[in-house]
């Protein structure tokens, strides 16, 4: 996600520092005009803004606030843009700290693919104080379509978490319907046109029953791992919030800790397999 939107900047003709922990990832960015730096301390010196994508809370905290983090070298008044998802006390306790130090803090984790993000049509889901999410205007919108504002820091964040449980319920739950007709020997073909165009049909439901039922699994757009860290945030989110226990928030999370245990960097998808496998 990050190296597709490192590359939207670059085509809308902006001065680019790029830091990834393996640097062979950035080498064609490097090539079309970025400037690779040695660390995020290094990327972050004299930006205007500083924009992350990495995959969890230790991640986002290293980045910004570890040794050669971000928040080291950026300038007092420097847009500090968090695109990753991460927790709902995680954003909250990062805009502070990093307003102390004078940024400017705009929660902005994104829905979308990785071709989404390299063609600059992914959607931003912000927590920000109006006058800052429009002083930021010109470093979101090369990312995107779509900009969503639900209010103050940490709204954004609430949002993405919900939409990931969401989509960790709804494929678990897809994977269990579709394993379930397999056993009962259901012609597939049927299943899948029935699924695709009645009331249980959803963009997740779409994009993964013919994938799980064919078993096609290549080009992992979204691990197992991931989902399984964005449900458990989602569910202490949850359960700080609801007087009742998220059941299926727990139920979804409890799916995918057997397949991030089973293989965690392989596409999500693969719940299929998880599900239909004798324990």
């Amino acid at each position: 996600m990050g190296h597709g939107m490192a590359g939207r900047y670059l085509d809308n003709g902006f001065t680019v520092a790029v830091w990834n922990r393996s640097r062979s990832k950035a080498d064609d960015l490097v090539a079309r005009g970025a400037r690779w730096a040695a660390s995020p301390a290094d990327a972050a010196d004299g930006a205007d803004a500083i924009v992350t994508m990495v995959a969890d809370d230790e991640a986002s905290s290293a980045v910004w606030l570890g040794k050669d983090g971000a928040a080291a070298t950026a300038k007092p008044g420097a847009f500090a843009i968090e695109c990753s998802t991460v927790s709902y006390r995680h954003a909250l306790d990062l805009a502070r700290e990093l307003r102390s130090r004078g940024l400017v803090y705009i929660d902005s984790p994104v829905t979308g693919l990785p071709d989404a993000a390299a063609s600059g049509k992914l959607t931003l889901l912000v927590g920000a104080e109006p006058a800052d999410l429009e002083a930021a205007q010109p470093y979101l919108v090369p990312l995107s379509t779509t900009i969503r504002h639900f209010g103050k820091v940490g709204t954004g964040t609430v949002y993405k978490l919900i939409n990931n449980l969401m989509g960790a319920i709804q494929i678990a739950g897809v994977a269990e319907g579709l394993a379930i007709a397999e056993q009962a020997g259901l012609d597939m073909k049927l299943v899948l046109e029935a699924l695709e165009t009645g009331v249980a049909a959803s963009p997740q439901v779409v994009r993964h029953s013919r994938r799980m039922v064919a078993r096609n699994f290549a080009g992992a757009s979204f691990t197992a791992a991931l989902r399984h860290k964005d449900a458990a945030y989602a569910v202490a989110l949850a359960e700080s919030l609801l007087a009742d226990a998220p059941v299926m928030g727990r139920a979804a999370v409890q799916a995918y800790d057997r397949a991030k245990a089973h293989a965690p960097d392989d596409d999500e998808g693969k719940m299929i397999e998880i599900v239909s496998r004798p324990k």
